[in-house]
């Protein structure tokens, strides 16, 4: 079974994120799971969304406590939450910011990975400039790191959940694809 945890601020988008992961992954075959957590919920409020994804149907019913992988919407959250509780050995920390990974500081046992989504959802005009929808691109950045899910499906699905500017969307899918930088790249 495959784990994601996903780190956001209320509006970022990171529970429709899961949302459409789930969804694409399910389209290719797989079992999924896809739910958030809220504390106070609000417009810029932590929120950690999650998604299970497996062969076979999934019975835990638990939030992820030791996730494969996680992505950090808002980096600011790694000032004021543990984003590497539980995260497994070898996992990708993908982060939306326009530094590089090498600017992050994370044990070594983990991959780190950025992709300035803000930038790229502001481009294809995904919500307002001052708080951009990154949601999408982070999704498109984190299917280029792991393979988990084809760019094609992916697209796929975020046209079918994202009602304004589905286009606009999936062009942030692709170019968060192109542009993420992992460590090693």
């Amino acid at each position: 079974m495959i784990e994601i945890r996903i780190h956001g601020r209320g509006g970022q988008g990171a529970v429709i994120a899961s949302e459409v992961l789930a969804d694409a992954v399910f389209q290719e075959g797989k079992y999924v799971q896809s739910f958030p957590a809220f504390g106070v919920e609000r417009r810029g409020a932590p929120v950690t969304a999650f998604t299970r994804i497996n062969d076979k149907p999934i019975r835990i019913r638990t939030q992820i406590y030791t996730p494969d992988h996680i992505m950090v919407l808002d980096p600011t959250l790694l000032e004021v939450v543990d984003v590497t509780a539980g995260l497994k050995d070898g996992a990708w920390i993908l982060i939306n910011s326009a530094k590089p990974p090498h600017t992050f500081t994370f044990p070594d046992r983990y991959r780190v990975a950025t992709v300035d989504a803000n930038a790229i959802a502001v481009k294809y005009h995904l919500g307002p400039r001052n708080a951009p929808i990154i949601n999408t691109a982070i999704l498109g950045a984190f299917a280029r790191l792991t393979g988990i899910v084809s760019l094609e499906t992916l697209c796929n699905a975020v046209r079918a959940a994202v009602p304004i500017n589905p286009e606009g969307n999936v062009a942030a899918v692709k170019e968060a694809y192109e542009q993420v930088i992992g460590d090693g790249q």
